[in-house]
């Protein structure tokens, strides 16, 4: 470790500028992964608590009022059905409105919500694919940097030893070490996350589709209760 420490202290200012750079974003992105993988992990856990609630309970109108009552704000799965449930209540209370406004706003309300949430489950995605594709280029610039700088102080001698240019090269491959350290994590993180993300997104829209099936349901009750 002191090595290593020793050879990052002895490269050339430029090579010592590009480490910097990828310690930072190396830490930038592992405090990235960190907190994604909190968000998902409590989007996994809020879905399968509303999934719970939602299919063992009979009464729609209770469970909207204990969501909305509650002291967190709904979000998830939860907010999809908050906002198809309150738009299906305003519109039903129109007059000679038709089972298809009807169904059609509830649904294009639940749309809203769900572009919404998927929005939220991508956030900082993109950024863990820039580092994983971004930081070995930028270590790979700083070992480049490096062995021209080494060969080049070697010019003006006649016989040039391993000895002499091992020192150099090595320094400027820590560049890539480093740049290497900062993408791998990212990229598996990125991949791993992407899967949650399509999964949790496949769940939202198959609750959509079911809850749909349910306020059609009503929708034809009601109708039928009236003529």
């Amino acid at each position: 470790m002191t090595e290593l420490l020793q050879l990052m202290l002895e490269a050339s200012l430029l090579v010592q500028m590009v480490m910097v750079l990828l310690l930072f974003i190396s830490l930038y992105s592992w405090n990235l992964i960190l907190r994604k993988s909190r968000y998902l992990k409590k989007a996994h856990r809020a879905a399968n608590h509303f999934e719970n609630r939602f299919w063992k309970g009979k009464d729609l109108n209770s469970l909207y009022d204990r969501i909305t009552g509650a002291e967190d704000e709904p979000t998830g799965m939860a907010s999809i059905f908050i906002a198809g449930y309150m738009k299906f209540v305003r519109l039903r209370k129109q007059p000679n409105i038709t089972s298809d406004a009807l169904l059609e706003g509830s649904q294009r309300a639940m749309r809203v919500i769900l572009h919404r949430e998927i929005d939220q489950l991508d956030t900082d995605l993109a950024t863990l694919a820039t580092v994983g594709s971004v930081s070995p280029y930028i270590g790979l610039f700083g070992t480049v940097w490096g062995i021209m700088n080494s060969f080049h102080a070697l010019s003006g001698i006649d016989q040039v030893t391993l000895a002499m240019v091992a020192p150099g090269i090595s320094e400027a491959l820590i560049a890539t070490a480093m740049g290497l350290f900062a993408a791998i994590p990212a990229v598996m993180a990125y991949n791993h996350y992407v899967d949650d993300v399509d999964r949790l997104t496949t769940r939202y829209d198959t609750f959509l589709d079911e809850f749909m099936g349910i306020l059609q349901h009503q929708t034809h009750q009601t109708r039928v209760t009236i003529y």
